[in-house]
């Protein structure tokens, strides 16, 4: 067990070691530091290129209309060999609009479905929280009698209870079941991720493909007992989450990586809204960010990509997508990604990270070190 590191259990090569790097050392604002990267091998090289649309606008609502305006030739043929669409939203918090999909960025992308798509859509999500609660407060019924004829509904996945069995690891590294939804993985379904431009406390950045895979785990539903969460289990705790608990990266970031892999067959087309992005103590307690920005691609790791540039992130600082890289989840690699509008320089904001942006970066080193 002395030698055995995050390169042979994960059977991934990483982006480099953590040297003389602690929580303390980080200095979170434009001048923050990170570790040096190492070159990753890829396990299942990704080669297809892949179009990213990047718009800057005064309005939310038409910046995401006009980001998929922009990718309409490779997602329109997709999305007419589907029955319906599943519209994911990001509510991990109910009750703050900062961290959670705006209705404005909702109204953007039905305006583009509209014209396309004869319906039905399903505005969906798992919100860590009641995520009846999170739809009523911001206000997505409002959209229902806007688009008559897409005759959309709100969907809880939690309430829903469709799923299947997933293998994950927990913070121990020994296998752990979790329950996904099924909707989200649905074959007929054409997937929308609809997330934000947020830093994160658990893997430095949040965006479409997290998006995807935090909304895919269930958890009980109030007033269900015993109450239980698989939501949980992703972040790789060694034992029931409590004060003191730490949490073991690495395997959250492999967790999230292999989940992506499962996941992506179903996946149409991610949408980054960053009328408004959010820096500091994300993904709910951060300060925002003003860019006037919105993504969209179907390729949702691509998407990402050009989120991590945009913000200032080093691409092999956040494990997940550069694990998910490795797995030939999408296309990583900037060179070969056709981004369509704004050049990346022209908008990009360095965005402060979260306090505890040492302790996340330890998924660099070793599970532990040879002695």
């Amino acid at each position: 067990m002395k030698d055995f590191s995050r390169r042979n259990f994960f059977h991934l090569t990483g982006a480099g070691a953590l040297v003389g790097v602690a929580a303390g050392e980080f200095r979170l604002n434009a001048q923050q530091q990170y570790p040096a990267p190492v070159p990753a091998t890829p396990i299942f090289p990704y080669a297809d290129r892949a179009p990213v649309s990047l718009v800057k606008g005064d309005n939310r609502r038409q910046n995401v209309l006009d980001a998929l305006v922009a990718v309409d030739r490779e997602i329109r043929p997709a999305m007419a060999r589907k029955k319906y669409i599943v519209l994911k939203v990001n509510n991990v918090n109910t009750g703050r609009q900062l961290a959670a999909t705006h209705v404005d960025a909702i109204r953007g992308i039905l305006d583009y479905v509209a014209p396309r798509f004869k319906g039905p859509v399903v505005i969906a999500e798992s919100s860590s929280g009641d995520t009846l609660e999170g739809f009523a407060n911001y206000k997505y019924a409002q959209v229902v009698p806007e688009y008559k004829r897409l005759n959309i509904t709100l969907v809880d996945l939690n309430r829903e209870k469709k799923c299947e069995i997933f293998v994950i690891v927990d913070g121990n590294i020994r296998p752990v079941a979790v329950r996904l939804a099924t909707r989200l993985q649905d074959p007929d379904a054409f997937i929308i991720s609809a997330a934000m431009l947020k830093t994160h406390d658990s893997v430095v950045a949040t965006g479409s493909v997290k998006n995807m895979v935090m909304g895919s785990p269930i958890h009980s539903i109030p007033g269900e007992t015993p109450r239980w969460s698989d939501k949980g289990k992703v972040h790789a705790m060694p034992g029931p989450m409590g004060p003191g608990m730490k949490m073991n990266h690495h395997a959250m970031n492999y967790n999230l990586a292999i989940t992506a892999k499962h996941l992506r067959p179903s996946w149409g087309v991610a949408v980054l809204d960053g009328f408004e992005g959010m820096e500091g103590n994300g993904p709910v307690g951060g300060t925002p960010v003003p860019m006037q920005v919105a993504l969209a691609g179907p390729d949702f790791l691509a998407v990402d990509r050009v989120e991590m540039e945009i913000m200032g992130i080093p691409a092999y600082a956040v494990g997940y997508l550069q694990y998910a890289a490795e797995l030939g989840v999408g296309q990583y690699d900037l060179s070969k990604i056709d981004i369509r509008g704004e050049k990346p320089e022209s908008v990009k904001k360095t965005f402060r990270l979260h306090q505890t942006a040492g302790e996340q970066l330890e998924w660099l080193g070793d599970l532990v070190k040879p002695a």
